[in-house]
């Protein structure tokens, strides 16, 4: 069947299965994913007016790098199964694209063999089998999809600490531990090669993780990306956190405001920030009303662009459940902190998750009075 997206056509198979986030070839709910790709790109490339070629490593249906060699991009599209690498150049011919180069091989060789300004790596489930080879050859940007969830957050415990070389912990910010677990391993496979790492956009939605990171090839930059790294201690109890960075763990044995013992202790994560505000809002302002997820894409920019720097959220409605008192609007939620002299914020992993320089327990005190 044909489908359209971004004002290019594709021709995709027809047994298409919907709500399924990780489809073979083509995935209509990674749309949003994929307008977002587009509108950073343009912004990467006002930002890096050198960057011409793009990779995309993991091709499929070829929908992105038809769409980035329609905006202009010098595209290389790769994938090692027969039936992709037909697909893809089927589709970008369709769309008049036949400059496009495509490689039917094993991706990593590529990358070893080949230089590219950027690099977009969107495998099925976790991406780190393909990060060194990006990190060693990608000139400035590597864009990331991760699928595997559960993984990242620590629901699955095992998977995650093999995948990530890090222990995930499933916590009541899980969507955010899987941001920091992700940005965390990213980063570290770029200090083998002497890259440091920048996260200039970075977005949990519905079931995956999607990070751009920006490069700075230099030892003193992996350096730098690497004192973002450091552990987080969370009780079970109470919902209290306490950050530190380092790559050696001094974990908290009893929480600070409750005295409990229930401490889970994750880390190495990214306790960074995983956006760059300014080309945030300059990725919002390249979204055209002709993308179909632009509203969406548009909101979704405007919360990054006020969150908290803090390195997890809080979810309003898990916090009154655990104090034994109802929710009230969010927005006189944040007010209160606010007005107790507290740093506020909604956060984008959903509609009661926010983020606040206040700990637990100061943010009891300041919103307890209101909520009874």
């Amino acid at each position: 069947m044909r489908v359209t997206e971004g004002g290019v056509e594709l021709e995709v198979p027809g047994e298409q299965t919907e709500g399924v986030e990780e489809s073979v070839f083509y995935n209509p709910r990674q749309e949003l994913n994929r307008d977002l790709t587009i509108a950073t790109l343009r912004a990467f490339r006002e930002r890096e007016d050198r960057a011409d070629s793009y990779l995309d490593a993991m091709a499929a249906s070829g929908i992105r790098g038809v769409r980035a060699a329609d905006d202009g991009w010098d595209v290389t599209c790769c994938d090692v199964e027969p039936d992709a690498v037909d697909l893809a150049r089927a589709n970008l011919e369709r769309n008049g694209l036949e400059d496009a180069c495509v490689e039917h091989r094993n991706v990593t060789a590529l990358m070893h063999e080949s230089m590219f300004d950027v690099i977009d790596l969107d495998p099925y489930g976790t991406p780190m089998p393909f990060a060194d080879a990006a990190f060693s050859r990608c000139r400035d940007l590597v864009c990331v999809t991760a699928t595997d969830t559960a993984p990242l957050c620590g629901a699955h415990f095992n998977s995650g600490v093999r995948s990530y070389s890090a222990v995930p912990q499933n916590t009541d910010y899980h969507p955010e531990m899987g941001v920091r677990i992700l940005l965390s391993a990213l980063a570290r496979s770029a200090a083998r090669f002497d890259v440091g790492v920048e996260p200039i956009l970075t977005h949990a939605t519905s079931h995956y993780v999607r990070t751009y990171l920006e490069l700075d090839r230099k030892p003193t930059a992996a350096d730098a990306a690497l004192e973002h790294l450091g552990y987080v201690s969370s009780c079970e109890d109470c919902l209290y956190r306490e950050a530190e960075h380092g790559l050696i763990a001094n974990p908290l044995e009893t929480c600070p405001n409750c005295g409990g013992e229930r401490l889970l202790v994750a880390g190495p994560i990214w306790l960074g920030p995983y956006r760059d505000r300014e080309f945030v809002a300059d990725v919002r302002e390249r979204i055209p009303d002709a993308f179909g997820t632009a509203e969406k894409g548009r909101e979704l920019c405007v919360m990054l662009e006020e969150e908290l720097d803090e390195p997890t959220h809080y979810d309003q409605h898990k916090l009154c459940k655990n104090w034994g008192l109802p929710a009230n609007a969010m927005d006189d939620f944040l007010a209160d902190l606010r007005k107790a002299g507290y740093e506020a914020s909604p956060a984008h992993y959903g509609g009661t998750t926010f983020k606040t320089d206040a700990s637990v327990g100061k943010m009891f005190d300041a919103t307890s009075d209101s909520l009874e």
